[in-house]
């Protein structure tokens, strides 16, 4: 058995439909049906063909990950794809080879059929698996450190062991294994009414003024925010803070919908730090302008944006410092 990544688009932007409809899917849309591709130097002459101006070591580079997906990926082996919008890695099981579906997406042609399996945690995985998550190519097979029988391991509801290695610069993305890095370190040091302190911190440097209900039971409310001088001014916000384990179902946002109506509150905000069920997922047009949802992911994008208007004592509890590196594209890898 294999283990595989296979994105979905750089962001994203196809995993939903993947999900939906049990394929993996790749780019090069602008590439005919590759079903009689039968050699390396044709895939080759195949892109030239459709890509004139791209570089030769692009091209090299993207017929690798097209062969293999195309034959080096074999039925029963496992798939990851780590999603964009929420923090967890799907697994599923290639079940058929190669289809090109012109009935699909103009975006979406070139698929395997998918039995998805289960969504993990990003924070499940010891950190030497995250950096193998997230090598910027398309697709790659996933295997140093004995990582095929980890994640199965992981599958099966059992702990994957940790291993040190270093790390490929140059062939990760090194903006999702920081975010993995702060992910695992506030996860660890803001849990429970910590992290509504600083939900409540990111709304007071948005220029909110706010009210954090005390540690314990809090009713449905967790913390208050208002504009104008005393926070008397819309939008009025009821948040509700989630720390724990479980995706936040439908009914909590009810329940934060209903605490919304009876404080006479504009709009809601829901944090869930483990996201939110799919049931949850698939109303978020309709909840739009009611009700943000934010995951952890979400999270740390405003506490990145906000930080430095963040109080001091909250940085010293979560000390970051903005770099700048040079990161190569996937035509580089």
């Amino acid at each position: 058995m294999g283990l595989w990544m296979v994105r979905a688009g750089a962001r994203g932007e196809q995993e939903s439909f993947a999900l939906e409809n049990n394929v993996a899917v790749i780019g090069w849309a602008e590439l005919p049906d590759l079903s009689q591709v039968e050699s390396w130097e044709q895939l080759i002459h195949l892109l030239e063909r459709t890509y004139p101006d791209a570089k030769p070591k692009t091209l090299r580079n993207w017929s690798g990950q097209i062969w293999a997906f195309l034959k080096e990926i074999h039925e029963g082996d496992i798939v990851a794809l780590p999603l964009k919008q929420r923090p967890f890695i799907a697994f599923g099981r290639i079940t058929g080879s190669y289809q090109y579906r012109s009935d699909f997406p103009s975006n979406i042609r070139h698929v395997r059929p998918v039995q998805w399996i289960k969504e993990i945690p990003r924070s499940d995985f010891e950190q030497d698996l995250l950096y193998s998550f997230g090598a910027f190519m398309t697709v790659c097979r996933v295997q140093r450190n004995n990582a095929e029988q980890r994640v199965t391991a992981l599958l099966e509801g059992k702990k994957s062991s940790k291993v040190d290695e270093a790390i490929d610069w140059e062939l990760e993305d090194l903006e999702e294994i920081a975010l993995d890095q702060i992910r695992t370190f506030v996860a660890r040091r803001f849990k429970g009414h910590r992290l509504a302190r600083l939900v409540a911190a990111l709304l007071s440097a948005q220029g909110y003024k706010v009210h954090v209900s005390p540690a314990g039971p809090d009713g449905g409310v967790d913390i208050l925010a208002g504009s104008g001088p005393m926070g008397l001014d819309p939008p009025r916000i009821v948040v509700q803070v989630k720390s724990g384990e479980e995706a936040v179902s439908k009914n909590q946002i009810t329940e934060l919908q209903g605490a919304m109506k009876n404080l006479g509150a504009d709009r809601g905000l829901f944090v869930s730090w483990s996201g939110f069920k799919k049931s949850v997922s698939r109303e978020i047009s309709q909840l739009f302008f009611e009700v943000r949802l934010w995951n952890s992911d979400d999270l740390l994008r405003e506490v990145l944006q906000h930080y430095e208007k963040l109080p001091d004592d909250l940085q010293a509890e979560l000390p970051l410092k903005r770099i700048w590196v040079l990161v190569p594209s996937q035509e580089e890898a």
